[in-house]
């Protein structure tokens, strides 16, 4: 999986990352939403936030002083399916087939940074919310709760940011096999309930999952 389009587009459809870091104390992971962005000068980044009593903050205001200079990897989990053999044609023709495990992820490598701005933060959280609100048929915003109590909830976070110099994807989606193997396997899963999407991505088809922003 090689398509930077196909790997933002997981990125963007299931945002809940695994954040891992290397620091003085060992390795560090953290799980959270992180926002895809694209600068002004074209560069990849994710934003996010942790509470501020995390392990992860205390890295940064630590000995190592320089948080540009740690170094992380943001794992994008997309659909996965365990893969019967009972899907497949070549079962009952000759019985010689065995069960696997498809899925799709992304690896974000990147420098880790934690912006200080205030208006860094609050910019963060609207563009969160907004995202995930829309669509709703009475969709909550920031602005809806009182300003001193969204500074008290604000002074317990504080952000994050991968400035992204690498991606990597990895999609197991049984390309290899024939296509009417690969059907049985969309109808497989459909049977499971599994979307059509995430069929589309899991025998195959479609190397790009879709949200409802799109």
């Amino acid at each position: 999986m090689t398509d930077e389009d196909a790997m933002m587009a997981v990125v963007r459809a299931y945002p809940f990352a695994t954040l891992v870091t290397d620091g003085d104390q060992g390795v560090c992971i953290d799980h959270l939403p992180l926002m895809v962005e694209q600068t002004s000068q074209g560069a990849l980044v994710l934003r996010g936030h942790i509470a501020r009593a995390n392990a992860l903050w205390r890295l940064g205001e630590g000995e190592r002083a320089d948080a540009a200079a740690i170094e992380a990897v943001a794992i994008f989990h997309g659909p996965d399916a365990y893969i019967s053999p009972g899907w497949y044609p070549d079962k009952r023709r000759h019985g010689r087939v065995v069960p696997t495990w498809n899925y799709q992820v992304v690896h974000a490598h990147g420098r880790l940074v934690f912006p200080r701005e205030s208006d860094w933060l609050t910019s963060h959280l609207t563009s969160l919310v907004d995202r995930f609100e829309a669509g709703r048929e009475a969709p909550w915003a920031v602005d809806d709760a009182p300003e001193d109590y969204l500074e008290g909830m604000r002074r317990g976070i504080v952000g994050v940011e991968l400035e992204v110099t690498r991606l990597v994807g990895k999609h197991k989606a049984s390309q290899h096999k024939p296509l009417e193997e690969r059907e049985g396997i969309r109808e497989g899963l459909r049977e499971d309930g599994r979307s059509a999407c995430d069929a589309a991505v899991l025998c195959g088809d479609d190397p790009a999952p879709r949200y409802e922003g799109d």
